[in-house]
């Protein structure tokens, strides 16, 4: 078993304590309101949001993934977040599991969001860089789609 390793860096006006908190620390409340068509539902299955928690996103009738369960390795509240994924309706023939960090800090009067991804590749199996592209390049849409969403609503996520 290997580990691929995909990191991606995207820049914010957005303050890092109000991306972090829509995108980690409150995404169950605020991703189903602003993109309700590609996620339903994101629930805790175990815990209420601390490390040790379980998440459950539910997606849309449009996505090629009906659910997904994350559990959260570890919560440095307004800027750091460790998780990993634990379950999903998609069976992952190359992979064990993905670890996924986010970093958050403070750039330009706004913040920059680090996401780094460990694909945990599973023996004799090869993982090919454009599908890992696919689910990174979703990330940056709902990254930016959250990002205009504050910025329009000033006393969201405060």
């Amino acid at each position: 078993m290997g580990v691929v390793t995909y990191s991606q860096e995207f820049t914010s006006a957005v303050a890092p304590s109000r991306m972090f908190k829509a995108l980690v620390l409150d995404s169950h409340n605020i991703l189903p309101k602003i993109v309700p068509e590609d996620i339903k539902s994101i629930k805790f299955v175990e815990g209420d949001g601390g490390v040790g928690s379980i998440k459950q996103t539910n997606f849309g009738e449009s996505a090629h993934i009906r659910y997904r369960m994350h559990k959260i390795c570890a919560l440095d509240v307004e800027k750091y977040c460790k998780y990993t994924l634990i379950e999903s309706d998609i069976k992952f023939d190359k992979i064990d599991c993905i670890v996924d960090e986010v970093k958050f800090t403070s750039a330009n009067g706004g913040c920059a969001c680090k996401m780094t991804s460990d694909y945990h590749v599973k023996e004799g199996a090869e993982l090919k860089e454009d599908d890992i592209k696919k689910g990174k390049d979703k990330a940056m849409g709902l990254f930016k789609t959250v990002e205009q969403y504050i910025l329009a609503n000033p006393s969201v996520c405060v």
